[in-house]
């Protein structure tokens, strides 16, 4: 695969593991195989909806490894690397990157409040530590950590971090950025964001759970807003609402493996504690997907 900027569909994808600890690797390629073949830009294993936090460092590796092996150059491969300390999150970073992941997904994890300075060191440490693109992540909802407008600047300077995928829902804050570092890093819409509007404002895709679930839909969006059919990308933007909707309203991780277990693919629940949905709210998200013809 000819090396390229990062742009379009980069679905966040689940991690299936069994009770025992063991990734299931059997799904996985199959999810990595459907998501290929309905058009996604890209994959990106350890995101939020792959409950990295709950994973340790051999299950995290071998998720990256299948999802790697698995797509074989066909479309990029973003890790997502975390931990609360530079060290550790560097060394991620450089095993990522030997296992072939195209590019980084860099997330704070914290525990103790950090200072402005200590969190640029940190994203500024994980890009010095690879010679790929670097996208930053920042999560207010999920992370004790965010990155400030002042911290996107200073990281700007670093040659290799070049986006930022934001999960902050504030569209304001998200333009703002945009104005003030330009081109020198390209922004990736997140599920809270209403990615049509995003790529309205010059963003270049989006990284999100419910591209895992809807992955030929949001193909066709991403197509439509880069031919600038706003009309009809409005339309569609209106109808698959609804998905990013349901996955607010309950949990990350055990709405969208609830949705591709519906779906056929035997990802199993989330890590404990994290718990499954059952009844009602299964019952809604399955609803959902019926009604958006991806079920």
């Amino acid at each position: 695969m000819e090396k390229k900027d990062f742009a379009g569909v980069f679905p966040y994808l689940v991690s299936p593991v069994d009770l025992e600890g063991g990734v299931q690797e059997k799904v996985l390629r199959r999810l990595v195989d459907h998501l290929i073949a309905r058009g996604v830009h890209g994959l990106t294993p350890l995101g939020s909806t792959g409950e990295f936090a709950y994973l340790t460092w051999e299950q995290r590796k071998r998720v990256v490894e299948v999802v790697v092996e698995s797509a074989a150059g066909k479309v990029p491969v973003v890790a997502g690397v975390a931990h609360t300390s530079n060290r550790e999150a560097a060394r991620q970073a450089r095993e990522m990157e030997k296992i072939g992941a195209d590019g980084v997904l860099a997330i704070m994890d914290s525990y103790f409040p950090v200072p402005p300075e200590g969190v640029v060191s940190y994203f500024r440490g994980i890009a010095e530590a690879v010679s790929c693109p670097v996208v930053l992540y920042t999560n207010p909802s999920f992370s004790a950590t965010n990155l400030s407008l002042e911290a996107i600047e200073k990281l700007a300077e670093v040659p290799n971090i070049r986006y930022l995928k934001d999960a902050s829902a504030n569209t304001g804050n998200l333009l703002t950025i945009m104005n003030r570092v330009g081109e020198r890093i390209k922004v990736f819409s997140a599920s809270a964001h209403i990615p049509l509007f995003v790529m309205m404002m010059g963003g270049v895709g989006w990284m999100s759970g419910p591209a895992c679930v809807i992955p030929g839909q949001s193909v066709e969006l991403y197509d439509l807003a880069r031919n600038r059919r706003w009309e009809e990308a409005l339309k569609l933007q209106k109808r698959l609402w609804n998905i990013n909707r349901i996955f607010q309203k309950y949990a990350l991780a055990a709405c969208i493996k609830a949705c591709l277990e519906i779906q056929g693919f035997p990802v199993g629940p989330p890590v404990p504690p994290q718990q499954p949905l059952s009844g009602a709210a299964r019952e809604e998200v399955g609803k959902v997907l019926q009604e958006l013809g991806a079920r």
